[in-house]
Parts: C-alpha cells; structure tokens; sequence
C-alpha cells in the first residue's frame, strides 16, 4: 500500500461522513458545531484537497454523486480516486494531511463492555455487572 492510499483509508470515513452530514455544500458551507469532529475534519480535507484549484471541478462532481448516494460504494470510489490522483501530485499536500492525521487520536474497542477514550478521563469506568463505584472528588 503506498503511503497516498494509506491516508486516503485513514480519511475517506471522515471525507464520507462530512459528505453525509454538508451534503453536495461540503466546500461551501461554514462548519457546523452541531456536526461531529469526523465530519468537520472530513470537510478540512475535503477543503485542503480542493483549494489549489487543479482537479477541483471533478472532485466537486465525485462529492455531488456520493452526496445523492451515500451508500453507493461506487460513487464513494469515485471521489477516492479523485483524491489519489490530487495527492499523488501533491507530495506536500499528502505530507501535510498525513500529519494532521498522525496527530489525531486512535482509539479502538472492541468487544462486549469495552471502552475507549480518546483523550482524558477523570471518572470511573465501569462495564461489569454489579459493579459498584464509590468515588469521590
């Protein structure tokens, strides 16, 4: 896997959950607090991808077909492509995402009862049955 698509399967989830949540108004809209941090960083990159101008027209119809059909893993194929052609000529686009993505936290849980925290926690966690907590500040 070259580094492009490494990026591009770390930030297509955010790209498609922006798209899901700004629709076909993705590059035009002003980010919403009321959307979720996937979504505001899939419409950065969406954005950072798009602002040189080379290749905007196609990535702006690629996100209009995903925007009408979230679901179709065509469409979404589509705008990946646009994508790896934007960054394979943009090394320092490329390097530039791959930073801010480097940055983010991974979290992952999996399972029955499991937790993960991406950043800090200051109280108990508990996924047990009956599993009393007595804390106190």
């Amino acid at each position: 896997m070259t580094e492009v698509e490494h990026l591009l399967s770390e930030a297509m989830p955010a790209v498609g959950a922006a798209i899901v949540a700004y629709g076909a108004a993705v590059l035009t809209r002003a980010e919403d607090a009321a959307v979720d941090l996937t979504a505001n960083f899939g419409r950065r990159v969406l954005l950072a991808v798009t602002r040189t101008g080379t290749r905007r027209a196609p990535v702006e119809l690629a996100i209009a077909d995903v925007a009408k059909a979230a679901d179709d893993p065509m469409a979404l194929a589509a705008l990946h492509h646009q994508l790896r052609c934007i960054l394979a000529e943009q090394p320092a686009l490329a390097a530039e995402l791959a930073g801010v993505l480097s940055v983010a936290p991974r979290v992952s849980a999996s399972g029955p009862r499991s937790v993960a925290i991406g950043g800090n926690n200051t109280a108990p966690l508990t996924t047990g049955d009956h599993s009393p907590i007595t804390w106190s500040r």
